[in-house]
């Protein structure tokens, strides 16, 4: 499947800054590295307000400047070529129309061009991850002339497990990539750059954490490493 993505162009949508990190962060070190796959960001909301009981942008003015830089400090962990961000209310995008989301990934596509997407399982218990998996669902329908053949999700720690045991909507994988050490070092890196959203063991975002995460998905295939997706759309 890796090799299928060799000088490809791959877009990662994610909602907010380190979902990049947390659900492919040491695959994407490896497709740059050993792929030479051309990878484009797009972070759509601003991963902060939500902490207040309303949102208020001047409030967290300095937090949401430090947020930013930190993601350019996470984008030099893991390599990848380009991102672009946007500020959709963190927390809260099912206060705006879906279009809305839907219109921005469109711009994205249209100028990226890409071939594969990656973006967050359609399960996850975090209303955000939610809302833009099904704007990439909508943006990319299969019709005639659309670029975007591969649509691959995968899981964010601190939420796709959080959900509700009875909830129908599992993260079932149906694709795993072994990576490296040297790969999930990158991952943890890139998570420890944000001074928001890293924390101690046994936080699911805890670098003790992430490294056991990809110890249990390489011990289901047999490898030391690996990360999961699942492959939502293939077309060959």
């Amino acid at each position: 499947m890796l090799e299928s993505l060799r000088n490809k162009n791959i877009m990662l949508i994610v909602a907010h800054p380190d979902d990049e990190l947390l659900g492919c962060g040491a695959t994407f070190n490896r497709l740059v590295t050993e792929f030479n796959s051309n990878i484009r960001v797009v972070i759509l909301g601003e991963g902060i307000t939500s902490r207040a009981e309303i949102r208020d942008t001047e409030q967290w003015e300095q937090e949401l400047k430090i947020h930013r830089e930190n993601i350019k400090q996470s984008q030099e962990a893991i390599g990848y070529q380009s991102v672009s961000i946007y500020d959709f209310p963190d927390n809260r995008f099912d206060s705006i129309a879906l279009l809305d989301i839907i219109k921005v990934i469109e711009k994205e596509k249209q100028e990226f061009r890409p071939n594969v997407i990656f973006t967050h399982h359609g399960g996850d218990l975090n209303i955000d991850h939610q809302r833009v998996f099904e704007a990439v669902i909508t943006a990319c329908r299969p019709m005639q002339n659309e670029t975007v053949k591969t649509i691959i999700t995968f899981e964010t720690p601190s939420g796709t497990e959080w959900r509700a045991s009875t909830d129908p909507r599992h993260f079932v994988p149906n694709l795993f990539v072994v990576v490296s050490e040297k790969n999930i070092q990158a991952k943890i890196n890139g998570m420890e750059s944000y001074e928001f959203e890293k924390r101690r063991f046994p936080h699911p975002r805890s670098p003790e954490a992430l490294r056991i995460q990809a110890q249990r998905w390489g011990v289901a295939i047999g490898a030391e490493l690996a990360e999961a997706f699942v492959v939502v759309r293939n077309i060959v």
